[in-house]
């Protein structure tokens, strides 16, 4: 199997743009530059996909350059990588990789930190430069990668359809007496198939009790008749994630799980309807938590109720801002995507999460899948 519509992508045009506007933030606030690490910010602004390692490797970006800090005997490979133009500086075995990026700041500059460097890096800049000189470039990254451009969410709606379509496949292939490390096996495989980047990036199936876990249960488990089935998948695209979950029965009659699955589907409309351009992000999981206590569930996150936040970010990472959380009063915005997982436990019995993911267009919010429609039936 593989998906027959064209693949979007980001382009080097898009990454420029981003740039410039990191560059323009740069400057409004009076820094030498913004240092990326190892990271998927680096990836967003110059499109260079790096492994973290002991040696360091990333760019430099001030308000007139991007150069990039390769380790010497890297240079070749990260030539051959795509990435915009930038000049490759490169540091020996035996030197710092902090000296040199303290040498281009230069003296008494400010420079801002990726949020993503570990502290080991953390403390060798330190050394070299001064913590003085080195601040949170974080908040200013994130406020920038939380606004997805159409074509980030045309990459993330390709990849939704995508996992979504494995899901089906899924259903299809469960009966009593399968494993779960069967269907794992499965979904990995058709995502393959399907041209994921490297397969499912994470897969949780749980049947029965196990599925209160909200992240799975360790070890194999056989699907009985009357279990409830979990199954939380993704994939990436162009390093876009996907995240879906479905739960639901082969066969109904089990009251208290139906009754359960109406009340799970409620409060992740809830969510949507709350949905709204300036809305907090805590006003959504409030509706969540508003809709389980008016069943008797909870109050806030206590079981059998909520056990987690109703929602968080997607992009390049699989959680990043905005999270759909108590307490986070970020308003919404065009161009947010974020899940909508208001799951339900009752521990030691089931759990049902129905996971959808939402994009805010300028109108209001919009599914990049259809939630499911009922208690064993999982699509629309």
């Amino acid at each position: 199997m593989s998906w027959q519509h064209p693949v979007p992508r980001i382009t080097d045009e898009e990454r420029q743009s981003r740039l410039s506007r990191l560059r323009q933030m740069i400057e409004a606030h009076g820094l030498a530059g913004m240092l990326l690490g190892p990271t998927e910010s680096l990836r967003y602004f110059t499109g260079l996909v790096w492994h973290p390692s002991e040696r360091f490797i990333g760019a430099l970006v001030t308000p007139t350059a991007v150069s990039y800090i390769v380790p010497g005997f890297e240079r070749s490979r990260v030539e051959t990588l795509p990435h915009l133009p930038g000049e490759i500086l490169v540091w020996e075995e035996e030197e710092s990789s902090a000296a040199l990026i303290g040498r281009l700041v230069g003296q008494g500059g400010r420079l801002a930190l990726d949020d993503g460097l570990p502290l080991f890096f953390y403390h060798a800049l330190a050394a070299a430069m001064g913590a003085e000189r080195l601040v949170d470039g974080g908040r200013l990254i994130r406020d920038l990668r939380r606004i997805k451009s159409a074509a980030e969410i045309a990459l993330i709606q390709y990849a939704m359809n995508l996992t979504l379509d494995v899901h089906r496949h899924v259903h299809v292939l469960l009966k009593p007496g399968i494993k779960s490390s069967e269907v794992v096996d499965f979904i990995d495989r058709r995502h393959r198939q399907a041209g994921a980047d490297t397969g499912s990036t994470f897969c949780i199936v749980s049947f029965g009790a196990a599925t209160a876990l909200p992240h799975g249960a360790d070890g194999d488990q056989v699907l009985g008749r009357d279990d409830v089935i979990l199954v939380d998948t993704g994939c990436r695209i162009d390093g876009y994630h996907s995240d879906i979950t479905r739960t639901y029965m082969l066969e109904g009659g089990d009251s208290a799980f139906e009754r359960a699955w109406w009340i799970e589907r409620e409060a992740q409309q809830a969510v949507f309807d709350a949905a709204r351009i300036g809305a907090a992000c805590s006003s959504l999981d409030g509706a969540a938590c508003k809709v389980l206590a008016k069943h008797s569930l909870g109050p806030n996150y206590r079981l059998p109720g909520l056990p987690h936040r109703a929602g968080h970010g997607l992009g390049l990472e699989i959680h990043e801002e905005p999270y759909i959380v108590r307490g986070n009063d970020t308003p919404l915005a065009a161009g947010m995507c974020f899940s909508n997982e208001p799951m339900i436990v009752f521990p030691e019995k089931f759990g049902i999460r129905l996971e959808d993911h939402i994009y805010m267009a300028a109108e209001g919010p919009r599914w990049f899948a259809n939630p499911a429609t009922g208690p064993t039936e999982p699509f629309s």
